[in-house]
């Protein structure tokens, strides 16, 4: 199957290159997408600091956050000199930061803006470009209007669309609000499915099971998954069982302490600190014995590698 099949979210101040090794450990074939960057910053700002990531990340994308065609153009040709496997347009995110920088799920009402942009990065570069979106913003009530946003911006070359299956409201519910107040409508992103069938279509939104990933999976062409997976991260392992067939014997969870420690080694010789690192799997024992001991190992006001150590002494005897 197919790797865009599942992926994991990008999630600022989360999926940063730490969190993304760690999910590398837990499967090999999800697709993983870095935090939103502005387009702005990858312009002008520390292209080593904002786009750096480890060979194993990949299958990996780089998600972009802006609206001038120029701009998102040489964005692209950054993102493929970098060897990222795919750039992402947000056109999702409701925050008031995105709103104010004109970019976000605010570019729902644009759809001929975000084609440009499309447009032109496709001109620049030849790795996919995709769009992630909502189901509509505010006043978009109906779903002709997902479907002609999805029809103008496909005219211009986009092939990949991730759609959040909730409207976003800009105006009265903050960020956090917005990814659980307005209602899941699974149907209008599988009826899009059907009326662009020869696009690849993801569903994003409210997902938190593998089960839940298989019965998406028989209507629309991939799965994102979000805070489920930061929360319960060894999900990923069923992910790579149950979705990609990889029937392997999967690695326990303190073999992949034991490896993610050893690259929190590498990281620290960087000056990177522990907490940076370890804050990333604090759900790795989410429901299993003594998960509340592994996190409150991890969650004191030092933490360093000896914290890791204690864990898989007791661990182990």
């Amino acid at each position: 199957m197919a790797s865009y099949s599942v992926s994991v979210a990008p999630m600022m101040d989360w999926t940063d290159k730490h969190c993304r090794y760690f999910y590398r450990l837990l499967s090999q074939y999800t697709r993983l997408y870095t935090e939103m960057i502005t387009s702005k910053a990858i312009l002008r700002g520390d292209k080593n600091r904002l786009l750096d990531y480890n060979v194993i990340e990949h299958p990996l994308v780089l998600q972009i956050g802006g609206s001038d065609p120029v701009e998102m153009a040489a964005c692209a040709v950054i993102a493929k000199q970098w060897g990222y496997d795919e750039v992402n347009i947000n056109v999702g995110c409701p925050s008031e930061r995105v709103l104010s920088g004109s970019f976000g799920a605010c570019l729902m009402k644009e759809p001929d803006l975000v084609a440009s942009c499309v447009e032109s990065m496709i001109e620049a570069c030849d790795i996919p470009v995709s769009v992630k979106s909502r189901i509509g913003i505010d006043e978009m009530e109906s779903y002709e209007q997902l479907g002609d946003f999805v029809y103008r911006i496909h005219k211009k070359g986009c092939q990949h669309f991730i759609i959040h299956a909730r409207k976003a409201w800009l105006q009265g519910l903050s960020p956090k609000q917005n990814r659980t107040i307005p209602p899941l409508n699974y149907p209008w992103v599988y009826q899009i499915k059907k009326d662009f069938p020869r696009l690849k279509i993801t569903i994003n939104g409210g997902i938190t099971s593998t089960k839940e990933v298989l019965n998406h999976l028989k209507k629309v062409d991939g799965v994102m998954l979000g805070r489920a997976i930061y929360n319960r991260p060894y999900t990923l392992t069923e992910i790579d069982r149950h979705v990609f067939g990889f029937n392997d014997a999967v690695k326990p969870r303190e073999e992949i302490v034991v490896e993610y420690m050893k690259y929190i080694e590498t990281q620290q010789k960087l000056d990177v600190p522990v907490r940076a690192m370890t804050r990333h799997i604090l759900g790795l024992y989410h429901g299993q014995k003594n998960a509340k001991m592994f996190r409150r190992l991890l969650s004191g006001k030092t933490v360093d590698l000896s914290h890791l150590n204690e864990w898989l002494n007791y661990s182990n005897n």
